[in-house]
């Protein structure tokens, strides 16, 4: 069962958050009534809610599990002048947790998700239970990055003329993909909306440069080594995140743990599920008992 939860963020931000709960469990799970750990998703730079939707599904038989669209993304409100900085994106995770009574939380974050929710740990540790971070390097990524990204952003071949054309432009034919990713194709088709003139992305290109450019120059190994609940860290081998930048992340994070997926890259959770969700799961029971 999936809901639509309505969630005022910082400034008054309106965010939608989706809850998915299946029915318990008899393999040592939450019986009915009995109140569930609560897991807030956070999805990275141009995601949405509903890409957790199969993660959300398996975490919801031992877990109240939410999916937030953060601001500028998703069915979440997209204010033309923002902001977009870290401290917005992390209050307005606050505000969810808050409001929808999550606490003690565990946070699941992908790339800029990731990053949200490290902070959110190093900031309010009450809140938070546990922590798993997908595919997010804690090392400064530099200005040419943001470059890299405001000229793949301009190559988008605007609008498209059907879903078929996005899963198969950015799974086939984005010139910056080293080799097809049919996966990546589809994570795309998700972002999009039909308008009068054919399919175009939910979200605003200038907004999320805005977004990235805030922590895009920085390193953030200080508010990492902060963070003290146990947290695992997941990369995929063709990653984003290096397996030593991981690896020192892990042993920067007070309790830190490792998990890699083999031939899998940045978008590690849907390429594929049954690793992600057996590196994950049991980590969770672990760091979440009962």
């Amino acid at each position: 069962m999936v809901r639509r939860i309505e969630v005022t963020g910082a400034g008054g931000v309106r965010l939608a958050a989706w809850e998915f709960t299946d029915p318990p469990k008899s393999d040592g799970g939450p019986e009915d009534g009995e109140r569930r750990p609560g897991v807030l998703l956070l999805h990275g730079l141009m995601g949405r809610a509903s890409h957790w939707a199969d993660t959300a599904r398996w975490l919801g038989a031992r877990h109240r599990a939410v999916a937030l669209d953060q601001r500028g993304h998703g069915r979440s409100e997209k204010p033309a002048d923002g902001p977009f900085d870290r401290a917005s994106y992390v209050e307005d995770a606050i505000a969810a947790i808050e409001q929808l009574g999550l606490a003690p939380v565990t946070l699941v974050g992908h790339a800029m998700g990731a990053l949200t929710a490290w902070q959110l740990a190093a900031r309010r540790p009450d809140l938070v239970g546990a922590l798993v971070i997908c595919d997010m390097r804690a090392s400064a990524l530099g200005a040419a990055s943001q470059r890299e990204w405001a000229d793949w952003f301009a190559t988008w071949p605007l609008p498209f003329a059907t879903l078929a054309d996005v899963r198969r432009w950015f799974g086939e034919e984005d010139p910056s993909l080293e080799r097809p990713r049919p996966v990546r194709g589809a994570f795309f088709a998700e972002v999009m909306a039909e308008r009068a003139d054919g399919w175009r992305p939910v979200f605003s290109r200038r907004q999320m440069l805005t977004a990235r450019e805030t922590w895009v120059t920085d390193a953030h190994w200080e508010e990492l080594a902060e963070v003290r609940c146990p947290t695992l860290v997941v990369r995929g081998q063709d990653g984003e995140l290096g397996r030593a930048e991981a690896q020192e992340m892990v042993r920067v994070l007070p309790g830190g743990s490792y998990a890699e997926i083999p031939d899998a890259g940045h978008l590690l959770p849907w390429e594929h599920p049954d690793a992600w969700q057996r590196a994950v799961e049991p980590f969770l029971r672990t760091a979440i008992p009962g």
